[in-house]
């Protein structure tokens, strides 16, 4: 599933089954290699992103209305009407992901980078199919973050 490009350095591809990037659906992924299975864990929660239930995909929508409602820099993006939340990601894309999951026996957990075209980078942080964050500060709520 993971393409790995760095073993040393964690980092690899994968193709996202829902969510885009600006130009396809390729994603980045970053592990800390000096965990234990570090390879299972990233392999493990690409599985469970993959296969993210359909009501945390529609939680993270509506989170990113919030977001974009509240602005960024760019003063000039108006949001217009939806008539799916799911049509937010028409104004967002998605393209980093980092694996928080600091041994194979955790549950998968994951944050997941962006970008507005409010101008502000957005991301998301989902733990075991829960959505815990959604927002500008998505890497401070990382359990295992270094």
């Amino acid at each position: 599933m993971i393409r790995w490009l760095e073993h040393e350095e964690g980092e690899g591809r994968f193709n996202s089954a829902f969510f885009r990037n600006e130009e396809d659906d390729e994603f980045i992924v970053y592990v800390i290699t000096e965990w234990p299975d570090y390879k299972e864990c990233a392999e493990k929660c690409v599985e469970a992103f993959n296969a993210l239930p359909s009501k945390a995909i529609d939680e993270i929508c509506e989170k990113l209305i919030v977001c974009a409602q509240e602005g960024g820099i760019e003063e000039d993006f108006d949001l217009p009407e939806l008539e799916d939340p799911r049509d937010i990601l028409n104004h967002c894309w998605f393209g980093v992901f980092y694996v928080d999951m600091a041994g194979k026996d955790d549950r998968p957990a994951y944050a997941v980078e962006g970008e507005g075209e409010w101008g502000e980078n957005i991301g998301f942080v989902i733990d075991d199919d829960q959505v815990v964050y959604v927002g500008t500060d998505y890497l401070e709520h990382m359990k295992n973050a270094q």
